[in-house]
């Protein structure tokens, strides 16, 4: 066995490339560190460049159809083509791949050599000159060969098989420690991309509903104002109305027209907001199947949802990852003192000029000693130290964070949930309200100014109540969401 007593070749080019790729790694992983805030719905002007989340991959063209899309169909798409989940899997692949190669570093490496190759030599040059050859030729019977060429040629043919292996090295054991844990770290990252893609894909979907239910309600308004107006008219060709309660009746009506107009034109802006964030062409027709969810959600305390988050948020457990990721990195530099252990042997055989074949082999054992580089090791080792404070105090301000908003969470259910309450409350008062002014116009009690103030007190409560609904569905989607079940537990959540 060769010994070696070196700190600055066999040891460092052994352990320095896997080193090397673990603090690479550690850099990726934490990039891939989920935001722990709550993203927000989508708006008009978000784009896939600030936010990859709100991008996709189309998959096929518009077609002529009119496509039926349920809640679940479009979570389902938003998970096969969002594009800030496809940068997740590929980030996550390749920090597989890269522990790989890290795993390479305790496998041996066998390889097959062989070649044949054609040397010439000049026996003068190596100091058997005619003289000296004449000098010797007295100690052989007979002397030599007169004809004897300086000038000789060799065909020298070579196959091998090389086997190279590293034993024992502390610092690439506890190395690869951190690769495993930094490919856990971006496994949790991706499916924290997940839980972003479902919420950002309902939150998208509930927004078109909302949109069509303002529109549906614009139109129910609009029908009623114009039944009005040709109430209005009649009464003024009759005699019994002022014109001026017909202008009134024409105003509101074509008020009413400009707030269909907008109500649709909002709604399709929505729907290419969601057909963005799930893969479908711009131009394609949709038609949602779902309807505006509602339930009254079970009764939940803040320390059962912080246990819970604990156990199922996937930024949470990408946190500890990390944190175990920069305890094996430390430790990895602490053992870059100790020595390192490796083999390499190899077997073949070797012929000259077609006369015969030989075996040939060598097998060397290297025990790498480092004596002396404190600087360096020194040096590592505080980098190692800083980035596992870091870590830990990350992941202390994570836990506080998933409290926080546990918390914060649930209070925006209850409040969401009291304020559609009233909402709903509103409409039917305002309706029952359009009903009676309604009567009294019909029998001449009253003229039309009454009855268009009944319409938009209805028209403001049911905008009220829509606007609640998509809000009380948000909040219990960021509640899922901060407990970590949203990708699991939508459905539940939101009453399906």
């Amino acid at each position: 066995m060769l010994v070696k007593g070196s700190s600055n070749f066999v040891l460092r080019q052994a352990i320095l490339p896997v080193l090397s790729l673990i603090l690479a790694l550690a850099g990726t992983a934490l990039s891939q560190a989920q935001s722990t805030s709550l993203p927000s719905a989508p708006v008009p002007n978000s784009s896939s460049v600030s936010n990859p989340y709100f991008g996709s991959v189309t998959l096929h063209p518009a077609t002529g159809e009119v496509m039926k899309l349920s809640l679940d169909d479009a979570v389902s798409r938003g998970l096969g083509t969002n594009l800030g989940l496809k940068e997740a899997e590929t980030s996550e692949k390749t920090l597989h791949g890269e522990e790989l190669e890290a795993l390479q570093y305790f496998l041996p490496t066998v390889t097959v050599t062989g070649g044949t190759s054609v040397h010439e030599y000049n026996l003068a040059a190596f100091g058997f000159a005619p003289g000296f050859i004449s000098k010797l030729g007295g100690l052989f019977p007979g002397g030599f060969p007169t004809n004897l060429s300086f000038i000789t040629k060799a065909d020298v043919t070579t196959g091998q098989v090389n086997w190279d292996q590293l034993l024992f090295s502390g610092p690439i054991i506890d190395g690869y420690k951190a690769v495993r844990a930094a490919e856990k770290s971006a496994y949790f990252g991706t499916q924290s991309a997940r839980g972003e893609v479902v919420q950002q894909v309902a939150t998208a979907y509930l927004a078109v509903i909302a949109a069509q239910s303002e529109v549906e309600n614009a139109q129910s308004l609009l029908q009623a104002d114009k039944v009005l107006l040709d109430q209005a008219h009649a009464k003024h060709e009759a005699g019994t109305v002022a014109n001026l309660d017909e202008l009134r009746a024409r105003v509101q009506y074509q008020q009413q027209q400009q707030t269909v107009v907008a109500n649709e034109n909002k709604r399709e802006k929505a729907e290419i907001l969601l057909k963005r964030e799930i893969g479908i062409a711009p131009g394609q027709k949709i038609l949602l199947t779902d309807p505006a969810p509602y339930n009254d959600l079970a009764k939940r305390t803040p320390e059962d949802l912080r246990a819970e988050a604990y156990e199922n948020r996937q930024d949470y457990q990408n946190a500890q990852a990390q944190h175990r990721e920069a305890e094996m990195v430390l430790a990895a530099r602490k053992k870059e003192r100790l020595p390192t252990l490796s083999f390499s042997g190899n077997y073949g055989v070797t012929g000259v000029n077609g006369v015969g074949y030989h075996g040939t082999l060598s097998a060397i054992g290297t025990l790498s000693v480092p004596i002396f580089k404190e600087g360096t090791l020194r040096g590592d080792r505080d980098v190692a130290k800083s980035q596992l404070t870091g870590a830990e105090l990350q992941l202390g301000d994570l836990r506080s964070h998933i409290d926080e908003q546990v918390r914060s969470a649930l209070l925006d259910v209850q409040a969401n949930q009291q304020l559609v309450e009233v909402a709903r409350s509103n409409v039917e008062l305002a309706t029952k309200a359009l009903s009676d002014e309604s009567d009294r116009f019909n029998a001449g009690l009253d003229d039309t100014l009454p009855l268009v103030q009944a319409q938009s007190t209805l028209a403001t409560a049911q905008t009220t109540l829509v606007e609640s609904l998509y809000q009380y569905n948000l909040a219990k989607l960021r509640l899922a969401r901060s407990a970590g079940v949203l990708e699991q537990q939508y459905r539940t959540y939101l009453g399906r």
